[in-house]
Parts: structure tokens; C-alpha cells; sequence
């Protein structure tokens, strides 16, 4: 007789009947009267316990190994003294799916790259990873719940572009045919495009590639960017006041879900953000900063992590916020097509927001007037030729407009407390992977 699956976390209502578990061996404790067995599935953990009689089955616990995939087939029973749950499964048949080789290459004592090594173990092993996963996908949920609502329209846009994007330096360039192809650094420049095709507001979470030999433990060479664009703005500041309620949005539908077991299993309290986020100029921000002894050089331009640490608690300090966009960014140190502020030239109408600390965001009003944003690449040294398709957007009347893109694991590490990217990620690549 076949009998359903249940799973793990529904064994309580199953109590005094046969049911089949389907799941890995977590451990074996085989003793010389009792042979325990604890299987876990995605919802929980449960003790099997089998009286030794010389039987079939009792040749088949003892020949399992950890990570074994099995099936059990047995009687749910009420068993006040298992930790796990108060019950047992008592089994009446054992089917091994897939024995597991012997010994396993990692286990809790492993270090991270080696851990790395053995992702899908890696992951299958540590409910908290699991966990991260289901966080993941309500967080993008939450984002593309609130995009939905505005109205947005989500694109999908090429990675695979015939220029180098934003700068030739950072980007992966490949064979395509008989010529180079280069991998998409962000969906910026088609983004706009989509906002020059007539469509109001447009987002795309997809894959974002970055040739950065960074060796840090925020930096990744492929990662998932989460970009937004809105056409007729009239100002940086409704791009701002997107994202804060996207986030705001997404991090109450994280916090409903999921807010117990990762106060259980990452020791990490969600806190939805009030919003509006605070907002902070670069300059405020630098003498700020001085004043408490930063760059004494008074050499930065930018932020260093340094920086964005220091600027953060202090805003936390005056606010009580988690967040801060540091707007209004020198010209020197954003692209070309940021605009420029009418009142201040030297700067232009962009941000970045910081988490605790942690750069997330970058966005701006962009330049939509065609004859300034050629003056604009011409004084960073851009030839116009190579992106004469992307210029060609503004020529026939594209409108002002604005966007940001946020790194999704960059969020996840903060909202998670997570060390490095590479934990907030299934399959991390950098500088010196590109395995599994």
C-alpha cells in the first residue's frame, strides 16, 4: 500500500497512523538494543526508532550512511521524551533512494571556501541557509508587489552587448563569432531605452556582471541587481521616495513571514524602516565625518567603507535609522549620465543609500537632454561612436527621468546579519571561482 508524504511539520496531525517521510539522514545512533535514526526534510527533523529483531529492517538502518536520501514508511507515535517534537516514527518499511557516500566531505567544523566547494551539501545541511532561500524570494515578492502597484513594467533586458557599458574597464568581454561581445555591467542603458520606448516605469531583477578584482566581502563578479527607472520625474527625489517604500514594502512582507525563524536561527530582529528615509548631502556627510577624524588628508572625494560605517552610526545615533541616502554626489566620481544640479554644477542629482553601513543602492536623475549628455562623455573622455545607439535614445524626445539598482545580496546580508556576500548567495563567483 502506498501512503502520501507528509511532511515533517505536519506529523502532529498524523498521530496513530502509517505515513511515509521522505527526507535525508541527519544521524544514526545505532545501539545494541535500539536503532534511532533522524531524518530531516525542508520542514523539520524526526527520530525513527526501531527495536532490533534480526529482520530485514533492521539490516537496512544499519547499512544507512548521513545524507542518505530514504523514504520511511511507519506509524506516527506519541513519545513524550524525543526533544524532537514528542514523537517518533515507529518504521514498518525503509526504502533507500540514494545511499550517500562515505565520509561526507564536509561537515560542521568546515570553513567557508571549502564549504563553497560543496554548496548543495552545504546548503541541505544548515536550515539557516535554507531559510536565507524562502527569505529571498518573499524579499524580490515584496519588490515586485510594490513595482506591480505603481504600475511598473518589468523588462528583460540583454546581457550580451557589442560596446563596453559604463567604463571599459570593468566589464568581461567574450568571443561572439568573430567578434567581441562584452557581458551587461548593469541594464542601465537599456532601461532608459524602455523609457524612451513610451514605457512609464520599468524594473528588471537579473544578473549584473562586474570584471572588479575585488577580493572583499561585499564584492561579487556576477550578482543579482534589482534596477528601477521612472520617466517623467521632477526630481531625484521621488526616485528616493520609490525605493524606500519598495523596500519599507518588502521588508514588512520578510518580517511577517519569516521574522520568528530568523529571530531563531540568524539571532537577528527584522525591523520594518519608518519612512521617509533620512537624507544627507556628500558634503554634509564629509564634514561630518572630518570632524570625528576622517580622511585628515582631506584627499576623499567618495566614501570609503570607513566612511559609510562611521556616516551610518552616526545617523543612527541622531535618528534611530538603519537607512540613509547620502545624495548630491561631486561630479568627479559619477558617470556621465547622472544630471548635474542647475544650482550647483559641481555635483549632480544622484544618491547612494546605506544600510548599517553597507552601500545597497545607487541612483540619480539621469541626463535625458541629448546635446548635454554628448557634452557630459565628451569631458569624461568618451568617444560618442561605440555608443551611438545609446545616444540615439535621446534624440526624438525622451522625458526626464530617474532610477536606482540595488544589489539583492548586499540587502539579504544586512537584513540577515550575514558576514559576506558570498553566504547571502547559492552559488557565489568572484575573482577565484567559477565552481561549482
Amino acid at each position: 500500500m502506498i501512503h502520501s508524504r507528509v511532511h515533517v511539520s505536519d506529523l502532529r496531525e498524523h498521530v496513530g497512523r502509517t505515513v511515509s517521510v521522505c527526507g535525508w539522514v541527519n544521524t544514526l545512533r545505532l545501539q545494541r538494543k535500539m536503532q534511532f535514526v533522524i531524518v530531516r526534510d525542508g520542514t523539520g527533523l524526526v527520530q525513527v526508532t526501531h527495536k532490533r529483531d534480526d529482520g530485514p529492517l533492521e539490516a537496512q538502518l544499519e547499512s544507512l550512511t548521513a545524507e542518505s536520501a530514504v523514504r520511511i514508511t511507519g506509524r506516527v507515535v506519541d513519545a513524550a521524551q524525543v526533544n524532537l517534537g514528542g514523537l517518533e516514527i515507529v518504521p514498518e518499511a525503509v526504502e533507500i533512494l540514494n545511499l550517500a557516500a562515505a565520509p561526507l566531505p564536509i561537515d560542521e567544523h568546515t570553513g567557508l571556501e571549502q564549504r563553497l566547494d560543496w554548496r548543495f551539501l552545504d546548503v541541505r545541511r544548515r536550515p539557516a541557509t535554507q531559510l536565507m532561500f524562502a527569505v529571498q524570494t518573499t524579499l524580490e515578492q515584496g519588490m515586485r508587489e510594490y513595482a506591480y502597484a505603481q504600475g511598473a513594467t518589468e523588462m528583460h533586458t540583454p546581457k550580451l552587448m557589442g560596446t563596453a557599458s559604463e567604463s571599459g574597464a570593468e566589464v568581461f568581454e567574450l568571443g561572439y563569432f568573430a567578434r567581441s561581445a562584452y557581458l551587461a555591467q548593469s541594464p542601465q542603458f537599456y532601461k532608459q531605452m524602455a523609457i524612451s520606448s513610451g514605457i512609464d516605469k520599468v524594473f528588471e531583477i537579473g544578473p549584473v556582471f562586474r570584471a572588479e578584482p575585488s577580493f572583499t566581502s561585499r564584492h561579487a563578479t556576477e550578482f543579482t541587481g534589482v534596477d528601477v527607472e521612472l520617466a517623467w520625474i521632477d526630481d531625484v527625489e521621488e526616485v528616493m521616495a520609490f525605493e524606500e517604500q519598495m523596500l519599507a514594502h518588502a521588508i514588512t512582507q520578510v518580517a511577517d513571514a519569516h521574522g520568528q525563524a530568523i529571530h531563531e536561527l540568524f539571532g537577528v530582529e527584522v525591523t520594518v524602516p519608518t519612512t521617509p528615509f533620512p537624507r544627507i548631502t556628500m558634503a554634509e556627510a564629509h564634514e561630518i565625518l572630518r570632524k570625528g577624524g576622517w580622511d585628515p588628508q582631506e584627499a576623499k572625494e567618495d566614501l570609503d567603507p570607513e566612511g559609510e560605517r562611521n556616516i551610518s552610526a552616526h545617523i543612527k545615533k541622531a535618528t534611530g535609522h538603519d537607512f540613509v541616502f547620502i545624495t548630491h554626489y561631486p561630479v568627479g566620481i559619477r558617470p556621465f549620465y547622472h544630471m548635474r544640479s542647475a544650482a550647483d554644477p559641481g555635483v549632480t542629482l544622484s544618491f547612494d543609500l546605506l544600510w548599517k553601513g553597507l552601500e545597497v543602492t545607487t541612483g540619480a536623475q539621469r541626463e535625458h537632454r541629448y546635446d548635454v549628455l554628448l557634452k557630459q562623455a565628451a569631458e569624461k573622455g568618451m568617444s560618442p561612436e561605440p555608443m551611438q545607439d545609446y545616444f540615439n535614445a535621446f534624440r526624438y524626445g525622451c522625458p526626464p527621468h530617474g532610477g536606482l539598482g540595488m544589489g539583492l545580496g548586499r540587502v539579504l546580508m544586512v537584513l540577515l546579519g550575514l558576514d559576506s556576500i558570498r553566504e547571502a548567495t547559492f552559488l557565489f563567483r568572484g575573482p577565484n571561482r567559477l565552481t561549482p
